[in-house]
């Protein structure tokens, strides 16, 4: 769900953030934060907060099916539901429905234990399928190798599946890759960035399996890399949850200082990409249930330095417009369905999928009083403000994946 429109120049500082952290180019990386920018925030545009936005429903769980089996009772039959991620491998998009299995792989309602990853056009022609054992969660290309990762099962017993399309057909293109140790935070994983072949991961869920290891060794992200022989992928701990970051949040009075992170909720993770108004080509990881965002960047072969921006909202995923005419897609898990949001957008602008029920402090019975429905936002990369848009069109409810297409459908992704 990443967007990946004219990254040459990210590519290359990116390769400078990996080498200095010790990374190869093969290598999986989970995200870590950023040095805030010199100077104070610019007057921020509004031409964005107050545009008008379409959605359209482009595809469907409930026009898609896919066969299981079911202990003691044989195959079945069954329509495709609440998809979550979703990514762009060259001219088509993937996106991976759940079906009701359970963060940590357990059975859903009707006895399914399989997500399905399903690629389709831009327009909502389906292409293939794939059925993978567990519930999905991170999916992202690898422009490179041209495959498909997908994480699943965020909370506990994770894997990693490596998906190649092929000519467009299914069979056997799907690998299982189990991680090389129970994962050292005693969660499981979930979104997946990839930039100049290596890949990130969030260490999503901390303390699930009940570790009685302190949350300051818990990893946020891991460095992964995966051995294709023997279908195993070796985690690396990138940085902690209660590492060290710098407050960038402007007018804040505590701009610059350092602060000491308490990440409960590591989830939707990015590669900014140069055309965006603030942190351009830094790694994003979105705490969602802490309303923060961590960015990572690293100059001159120094260590990784953190910076953290605090939200106004709890939000998902983040997607940076770099086409005023571009689309931007989306899923709603609430509908079963795959939307396009069309604009204009303003290049540079964050769009997010805001999520309030999503907060840690979010009350049990929500939507509630102070914590409204899912929206689409614009976030104000200085402040931290998420403001929602005007929407027209289909009934859409944002949570998952969004990810940026550019106009004419060539620069807009992998």
């Amino acid at each position: 769900m990443r967007p990946h429109a004219a990254l040459a120049n990210a590519h290359t500082h990116a390769r400078s953030v990996l080498a200095a952290a010790g990374i190869g180019s093969l290598g999986l990386l989970c995200t870590a934060a950023a040095a805030p920018p010199a100077g104070a925030a610019p007057s921020v545009t509004h031409a964005a907060y107050h545009a008008s936005f379409n959605v359209r429903q482009i595809l469907s769980g409930a026009s898609l099916h896919h066969t299981f089996t079911v202990a003691g009772s044989g195959p079945k039959t069954d329509s495709l539901s609440n998809p979550d991620d979703i990514t762009r491998l060259g001219h088509d998009l993937f996106v991976g429905f759940q079906n009701g299995v359970g963060p940590q792989g357990e059975t859903s309602t009707d006895g399914n234990l399989d997500s399905t990853v399903v690629e389709f056009t831009l327009t909502g022609h389906p292409v293939a399928q794939w059925d993978v054992v567990g519930k999905t969660d991170g999916v992202t290309a690898d422009p490179k190798t041209r495959t498909v990762l997908a994480t699943v099962n965020e909370d506990a017993n994770s894997a990693l599946y490596v998906i190649d399309p092929g000519t467009g057909s299914s069979a056997g293109s799907a690998t299982r890759y189990a991680y090389n140790e129970p994962l050292p935070h005693a969660g499981g994983s979930d979104a997946i960035s990839i930039l100049d072949g290596t890949i990130l991961i969030s260490a999503s869920a901390p303390g699930t399996s009940g570790a009685p290891a302190p949350q300051a060794t818990y990893p946020a992200v891991y460095s992964v890399s995966l051995n294709p022989g023997t279908k195993v992928a070796t985690v690396t701990p990138l940085f902690s949850d209660e590492a060290t970051a710098i407050v960038v949040n402007q007018p804040s009075p505590r701009f610059g200082q350092s602060t000491k992170l308490a990440l409960t909720d590591p989830d939707s993770n990015e590669v900014v990409p140069p055309s965006a108004a603030r942190f351009p080509g830094y790694f994003m990881l979105t705490s969602q249930g802490d309303l923060q965002q961590i960015y990572v960047e690293v100059a001159g072969g120094l260590t990784p330095k953190l910076s953290v921006l605090t939200l106004s909202q709890s939000v998902d995923d983040t997607a940076w417009p770099t086409d005023p005419a571009g689309r931007l897609y989306s899923t709603d898990s609430t509908h079963d369905t795959v939307d396009v949001v069309t604009g204009p957008f303003t290049v540079g602008q964050p769009v997010v999928a805001a999520t309030p029920c999503g907060a840690n402090d979010a009350p049990g019975t929500c939507p509630g009083p102070g914590f409204p429905a899912n929206f689409l936002g614009t976030l104000n990369p200085w402040s931290g403000q998420v403001s929602p848009v005007n929407l027209s069109g289909a009934p859409y409810s944002p949570e998952g994946g969004l990810v940026f297409v550019a106009g004419t459908g060539d620069n807009g992704g992998q």
